[in-house]
C-alpha cells in the first residue's frame, strides 16, 4: 500500500507533457508491435492503431482480437498499463478545463483578441450596458475590469479581468492598445462625488498614457470636474446626475416625452438612432435627407450637429458622420443600398 501511495504521488508531480508525451509513444509502438506478432490479425498499422484505442477506451468492440499469445500478452499490458494511462490523460484534459474556468471567473487569463470594448467598473449600470451593447452587435467582444474575486457576468464573448483599474498592468492584461473604445464608469460605491471623479480621474489618466488613440467614454459626477478631464484628453463624458434630473424634469414638463428618449436609446424598443455612411451621389444634406426620407429614415444630425434642417443646401464635408432615425429594417437596406 505505501509502494502504490507513493507511486500515485510522484505520478501526481509529472508535467502534462511528459504525460502525453509517454501516452503518445504507448500507442504508436503497441499498434505497431501488435501488427508485427500478428500480421494475419491486423494487416495494416491502422488496424493495430484502432485495436489499441478501442482497448484502452475500454470501449472493446471485439472486431479485431489477438489470437496468439504474444498478441494478447501485449493485450494484458494494455489492461494493467494502458487503460490506466489513458485514465490520466483524460483526468489532466478535464483538470486543465477546470484550472482554466476557475482562473477565467477569477479574471486571471490576458485577453488577445482586437477591437473589442472594455467596461471599466462594475454596477448596474455597467450591467445594463453590457445588456445593450449585445443587444446592438450580438458579436461584440466586451471586457469587464473591476476587483471582484469572481466574474460578475461570463460569456463566450464577455470576458472578466480582475484588478485595479488605475494600475498598468491590469490594463494591458485586457490588451487595452487594441481595444475599440472603454467605456469607465463611477464607482457607485462611493457617495462623495468628489472622490469617486478623482478615482474615474486616475484611472482615465492611465488609460492615456497607455493607449491614448483608445476612444474613452467617462461619466461624471460633477460637471465642475470635467475640465480636468478635457486637460487629460478624454474623448466623451456622460455627466450621470444632470442626465437624469433633465430627464425628470422634461418628463414633468411635457409628459410622456420620457419614452421618446428611451426609444432612441435602446435597441430593442421602436425606433432607433443609427449611423449612416454618406454616399457619393449626395452632395448637399437635402441630397441625404431627400434620400433617406424615401427609404423610410430621417436625418437628424451631422455629428454632434442637430440644425440639419436649417443647412440642407450645404455641401456634405468629407468627413461627416451621419445619424438617422429610423427602425432596424429601413437601416439595414440604406447600408446594403449605400
Amino acid at each position: 500500500m505505501y509502494l502504490i501511495r507513493k507511486f500515485l504521488t510522484k505520478v501526481v508531480h509529472i508535467s502534462n507533457l511528459a504525460i502525453f508525451i509517454v501516452s503518445l509513444l504507448l500507442i504508436v509502438s503497441t499498434a505497431w508491435l501488435i501488427m508485427l506478432v500478428e500480421r494475419e490479425t491486423f494487416p495494416t498499422f491502422f488496424d493495430g492503431l484502432w485495436w489499441v484505442m478501442t482497448t484502452v477506451t475500454t470501449v472493446g468492440y471485439g472486431d479485431f482480437y489477438p489470437v496468439s499469445i504474444g498478441g494478447r500478452l501485449i493485450g494484458v499490458f494494455l489492461y494493467l498499463f494502458g487503460i490506466a494511462l489513458i485514465g490520466l490523460v483524460l483526468g489532466k484534459i478535464i483538470e486543465a478545463f477546470a484550472i482554466y474556468r476557475k482562473r477565467r471567473e477569477e479574471g486571471e487569463i490576458m485577453y488577445k483578441g482586437k477591437n473589442h470594448y472594455i467596461i471599466i467598473g462594475w454596477s448596474q449600470k455597467a450591467k445594463y450596458a453590457i445588456r445593450e451593447m449585445i443587444n446592438t452587435d450580438k458579436n461584440i467582444e466586451i471586457i469587464i475590469i473591476d476587483e471582484l474575486e469572481k466574474a460578475p457576468i461570463l460569456d463566450h464573448n464577455i470576458h472578466y479581468i480582475q484588478g485595479n483599474a488605475s494600475e498598468r498592468n491590469v490594463l494591458e492584461k485586457a490588451n487595452i492598445k487594441e481595444a475599440n473604445t472603454v467605456l469607465v464608469f463611477a464607482d457607485d460605491k462611493i457617495e462623495n462625488g468628489q472622490l469617486t471623479d478623482g478615482k474615474t480621474l486616475l484611472i482615465a489618466s492611465t488609460i492615456e498614457s497607455i493607449a491614448p488613440e483608445v476612444y474613452t467614454i467617462v461619466e461624471i459626477m460633477e460637471e465642475i470636474h470635467m475640465k480636468n478631464f478635457k486637460y487629460m484628453n478624454v474623448d466623451e463624458f456622460i455627466l450621470s446626475h444632470e442626465t437624469i434630473s433633465s430627464l425628470f424634469v422634461r418628463s414633468g414638463f411635457r409628459k410622456g416625452i420620457s419614452n421618446i428618449f428611451s426609444q432612441l436609446l435602446k435597441h430593442a424598443e421602436g425606433d432607433d438612432l443609427y449611423y449612416i455612411p454618406t454616399h457619393s451621389k449626395w452632395k448637399t444634406y437635402r441630397d441625404a435627407f431627400d434620400a433617406l426620407l424615401e427609404k423610410g429614415a430621417t436625418l437628424v444630425a451631422d455629428r454632434d450637429q442637430l440644425n440639419i434642417n436649417r443647412m440642407l443646401d450645404h455641401t456634405i464635408p468629407k468627413d461627416a458622420e451621419l445619424y438617422v432615425i429610423c427602425d432596424s429594417e429601413s437601416h439595414q437596406r440604406i447600408l446594403e443600398e449605400v
